[in-house]
């Protein structure tokens, strides 16, 4: 297995976002299936001054996760009805996070979520020993061209923060 470690998750938002492109995420089911879907498409969410992330209000009991240090898993529910799933980055009281945002196969957090089930039983769980979810080496980063584009749906952030270039996408 080449499962990521923690310190891959230990480093800046903007780094390990890219770096995740091209990554597999794997995902053991109820059944002991395990399936590997290839990470396709990021969001970089940036601590308490980037007006997009959660953490700009502050430390509350749905942001805690974000305050530990990174390799955990951050899932919160959007319309009542979609989870979200993201990974803590950066060191502890540096609350970051990555959006996975499509996976090859599923585009769109909510279908990926859906598709995948996961839900709020997955908050905070440890990447680095989670039994269900966990992320894989994948293509050679030499292999991978990205681009970069405004985040989506957080007009509220200002024009400063919702055009930031924090949304990668790799082009299989």
């Amino acid at each position: 297995m080449n499962r990521l470690q923690k310190n891959f998750f230990i480093r800046d938002v903007l780094e390990v976002a890219p770096d995740l492109l091209g990554k597999y995420l794997v995902r053991k089911f109820e059944d002991n299936r395990i399936e590997k879907y290839l990470i396709t498409e990021v969001e970089a969410y940036r601590g308490e001054k980037d007006l997009a992330c959660h953490a700009s209000k502050g430390r509350t009991p749905r942001t805690e996760i974000m305050y530990h240090e990174g390799g955990h898993i951050y899932v919160y529910l959007v319309y009542g009805m979609y989870w979200m799933l993201n990974f803590v980055t950066a060191e502890k009281d540096t609350p970051q996070a990555v959006l996975i945002r499509g996976i090859k196969g599923f585009d769109g957090p909510g279908k990926l979520t859906k598709n995948l089930f996961i839900d709020k039983s997955f908050y905070g769980e440890d990447l680095n020993t989670s039994n269900r979810l966990w992320i894989e080496n994948g293509l050679k980063s030499s292999d991978i061209e990205f681009k970069t584009t405004p985040r989506i749906g957080i007009d509220y952030a200002g024009e400063i923060y919702k055009n930031k270039l924090w949304r990668f996408i790799f082009d299989d």
